[in-house]
């Protein structure tokens, strides 16, 4: 139950920050034209793979403050941490500015979509910085145990969007602009809350030091797997849609209403990594082999539970929740069949994804990528061959067996034998009496 206290906040974070931002947006500016949504359609899916970039940042610097949180200095780490994202967020932000008309292009060849594109990008791409800062200070703080923050931050940001997107839209008839402006103002109040409540957190007890280059490969070593894993899986998506296109409009349409109503469900799986990162990363670093199984097994059994349980709840609501999206019988009956095909990914995918967590906080992110990227050598090419034979059907079948595939491969790094004479990691005195459950502390 620790871990579910853990992850609900979390969950709560990933819906409001990662999903509900762009549908904001997108929301707003609809009363603009089909033009304006899918320019900021275009820039959200951008900005979740800039997301993917910064992303071996924040999860690396929240495995190494949990790790020394109680047991030793934090300020060299974070510090260091804050400097390396300077370095990420000029690499993305200026050649963002510079190339966005280029990158507008990648996605479509209307010009007026690729002009409101382009002027969403430039004030995007220049709120970099602020995205990049918001996830690191998120987190550091995840690292010291407290996902509430987080969440409630991420509340704040998206009540500030929803009051600044119409002022700024059609009040000072800003229009796709004023979305972009929105949303960076509302980041960068959001994140002067954040970062004075951070200051206050660390105040005493961060200890002494400065940057240095053990530090920074230590966050890099650490989370550039969960980066790859991110980029990956946006790009394995990204060709996904082009196999799925081949199968016509419709089932293009439905794909897409079945993915954003999936989303919901597919959350709570991040939410568990990110909660059984945190728990592993301030337990200590033991890595025997009847820790990692008493460690990993409980969340992979939670990830594969909470898969069936998005499965059933998205099969009970399929046709109720795509009839908010479309009234065309051909694009709802392919969602549809999207959702009830789901269960058989949905499952696997939930433990993969949540044992993930484990793996990463006890160094073996770089098996979990492996095991990850073979998974989509099977899966693009038995989606391009089953659904050459059966449609759409066997798209999502492919899925499954990528899903599972991975899932497998993975087991020996989370279910290992257990020590001689029945002893486990329980048996062992703790490194430090402060956990993920315990008090808050790094004050």
């Amino acid at each position: 139950m620790r871990l579910i206290r853990l992850a609900l906040p979390v969950y709560v974070e990933l819906l409001t920050a990662v999903v509900a931002v762009g549908l904001i947006d997108t929301l707003w500016v609809s009363g603009l034209g089909s033009e304006a949504v899918a320019a900021v359609t275009i820039a959200t899916t951008t900005e979740n793979l800039a997301l993917g970039v910064i992303l071996c940042v924040g999860t690396g610097t929240t495995v190494l403050a949990g790790r020394r949180d109680g047991r030793a200095p934090l300020a060299p780490v974070i510090r260091t941490a804050w400097l390396l994202l300077g370095v990420f967020a000029l690499a993305v932000a200026v050649p963002g500015v510079l190339l966005r008309e280029p990158i507008a292009r990648l996605f479509t060849d209307d010009p007026v979509t690729v002009g409101l594109t382009a002027s969403f990008f430039v004030v995007a791409f220049a709120g970099i910085p602020v995205f990049y800062a918001q996830n690191l200070t998120d987190g550091v703080f995840k690292g010291l145990g407290d996902t509430r923050t987080p969440m409630r931050t991420a509340l704040l940001c998206n009540a500030l969007v929803i009051v600044l997107d119409p002022l700024l839209i059609y009040g000072l008839g800003l229009g796709v602009r004023g979305a972009a402006l929105a949303t960076v103002a509302a980041r960068l109040a959001t994140l002067a809350v954040s970062a004075l409540l951070l200051v206050r957190r660390l105040r005493t007890g961060t200890g002494r030091g400065s940057v240095n280059r053990a530090d920074a490969a230590a966050i890099l070593r650490t989370g550039l797997p969960m980066s790859g894993d991110f980029l990956a899986r946006a790009l394995v998506g990204m060709a996904l849609t082009g196999i799925v296109g081949r199968q016509g409009v419709a089932a293009l349409a439905g794909y897409g209403i079945g993915l954003k109503i999936m989303m919901a469900g597919v959350m709570s799986f991040y939410a568990l990594r990110q909660a059984a990162m945190i728990r592993t990363s301030r337990a200590g670093e033991a890595d025997g082999p009847s820790s990692r199984r008493d460690r990993a097994v409980p969340v992979v059994l939670y990830g594969l539970a909470a898969g069936l349980a998005a499965s059933l709840v998205l099969n009970a609501l399929a046709p109720a929740a795509v009839g908010l999206f479309t009234a065309d019988p051909a694009v709802a009956a392919e969602a549809v069949w999207f959702l009830r095909c789901m269960p058989l990914y949905l499952v696997p995918f939930g433990g993969l994804i949540a044992v993930g967590g484990v793996l990463q906080a006890g160094g073996r992110g770089a098996g979990l990528l492996a095991a990850t990227l073979a998974g989509f050598a099977v899966q693009l090419p038995l989606a391009f061959l089953l659904g050459s034979r059966m449609g759409t059907t066997g798209v999502w079948l492919a899925m499954a067996a990528g899903a599972a595939l991975s899932l497998g491969l993975l087991r020996p790094a989370w279910r290992g034998p257990r020590a001689p004479g029945g002893a486990t990691a329980r048996d062992r005195a703790p490194r430090s009496t402060r956990t993920a459950a315990g008090p808050r502390s790094g004050r």
